[in-house]
C-alpha cells in the first residue's frame, strides 16, 4: 500500500490544494518499507489528484481539503483521511496502528482560509473552488 501525506518540514501540511510536497510511504505487513518526499512540481488543486494517481497512491492523509478534491480523489479510488495535524511520520504510524485521529467532515472553502483566490484558477466560487466535477 502507498500512503501520501501532505508535507512541509516534517509536518502534515494543512491545505491539500497548496501542498508543494507529499511524503510517500510504502507499507507492507503493517511496516513502513520505504519513504520519500516528492515535489508536486507546481501542481495544485485538481492536478494533485492526477499526480497522486500517477504515483499509485492508495491513501491520502491531509489537513484541509475541498469537496471537489475529495470527489476527484474518491472517484480515483483513493481513500482520504482529512483533518489531520501533526508530525507526518507519527500520523502514518497511527494510521498503521488503526488509531489515526482525523475528521471525515473536514472541508476547505475560500470563506475560512487565508489564501488569495487570485493565486489559482477558481472557476465560479460556489463555496469550493478546488476541483469541479467534470
Amino acid at each position: 500500500m502507498k500512503i501520501a501525506v501532505t508535507y512541509d518540514q516534517g509536518m502534515v501540511y494543512p491545505h491539500f490544494g497548496h501542498t508543494k510536497q507529499f511524503k510517500v510511504y510504502e507499507i507492507k505487513a503493517n511496516e513502513v518499507m520505504s519513504e520519500e518526499v516528492i515535489d508536486t512540481n507546481g501542481a495544485g488543486h485538481c492536478a494533485l489528484a492526477s499526480f497522486l494517481v500517477e504515483n499509485k497512491i492508495e491513501v491520502l492523509i491531509c489537513g484541509g481539503i475541498g469537496a471537489g478534491a475529495i470527489s476527484a480523489l474518491s472517484n480515483a479510488g483513493i481513500e482520504i483521511y482529512p483533518g489531520v495535524m501533526g508530525e507526518a511520520d507519527m500520523v502514518v504510524e497511527d494510521f498503521i496502528a488503526g488509531i489515526l485521529e482525523y475528521d471525515p467532515n473536514t472541508r476547505c472553502d475560500h470563506h475560512n482560509h487565508e489564501h488569495n483566490c487570485g493565486d489559482h484558477d477558481c472557476g465560479d466560487h460556489h463555496g469550493d473552488c478546488h476541483c469541479h466535477d467534470k
